[in-house]
């Protein structure tokens, strides 16, 4: 058996068993192309997630109950001989060799620190509302614009994401953003338009239920990383994207609907 190369770390309160099935069917699915390990972060009572995860041969990992971002660096510390981590929500999916694809990118682009693709936004019953994939533009925004980047649809380099710390724990719906805007040191960000992931979109998804918090949030990580002189005037376009982010949401939610 070929050594792990990709390490999947899923965070989840084991609260969902009807997407978290879907999710894991579709990483074992993964597993004909690429030799990976899942971590599934979890509580010790989830006694029903817990014997599912391990039904697809995942890597337990206890929920140290601080917040996902220690969640996912928990899940971190399963790895062993993996090159490569990659992330999925469990209610989300990942497209048939959505992770070969990433893989093989930053295979044949050693400058890379980072590939990402195409991410559709699902509904409740796996229908496709909309597809994100900006491609270089995503990466022209991440400073100062709205995060086009998904993280169920990313793959980074384990070794520079230990680099800079993992995911900081203080962080709730930006630690994304935050480890990406940090990795631009470590490398090039490198992508496809192909789609690789899905995100399952209603009501009670993390950042879709908060989104007002989530953009704040958002705004206070991109402040810190922009140059001293630029700070204080970051309010000039951060009101208008996070305009524009509310009216996008909406027209994703209307399209839902119509579905």
């Amino acid at each position: 058996m070929a050594s792990p190369e990709v390490l999947v770390v899923l965070p989840t309160l084991g609260d969902r068993l009807d997407t978290l099935r879907e999710t894991l069917e579709t990483v074992d699915a993964q597993r004909a192309d690429v030799a990976l390990t899942l971590a599934v972060v979890l509580p010790a009572g989830a006694t029903e997630a817990r014997a599912m995860a391990a039904e697809f041969g995942a890597v337990i990992v206890d929920d140290p109950k601080t917040g996902i971002s220690e969640a996912i660096n928990r899940g971190l510390t399963a790895r062993t001989t993996e090159k490569y981590y990659a992330w999925i929500g469990d209610d989300d999916i990942f497209r048939p060799g959505g992770l070969k694809r990433l893989r093989g990118i930053l295979e044949s682009r050693p400058d890379a620190v980072l590939a990402y693709g195409g991410c559709d936004y699902i509904d409740a019953e796996g229908r496709t509302i909309v597809t994100s994939n900006a491609g270089r533009l995503a990466i022209f925004l991440l400073p100062w614009g709205p995060d086009l980047i998904p993280h169920p649809g990313t793959m980074v380099r384990l070794d520079d994401l230990l680099a800079i710390g993992g995911f900081d724990p203080q962080l709730k719906y930006a630690m994304d953003l935050d480890a990406f805007l940090k990795l631009r040191s470590h490398g090039k960000f490198a992508f496809t338009r192909e789609s690789v992931s899905g995100f399952r979109w209603h009501p009670d998804s993390l950042t879709v239920a908060n989104r007002l918090a989530s953009s704040r949030e958002s705004e206070a990580v991109k402040r810190r990383h922009l140059p001293a002189v630029l700070r204080p005037v970051s309010p000039l376009w951060q009101y208008p994207i996070r305009w524009a982010s509310a009216f996008a949401a909406r027209r994703v939610n209307a399209t839902a609907r119509s579905l």
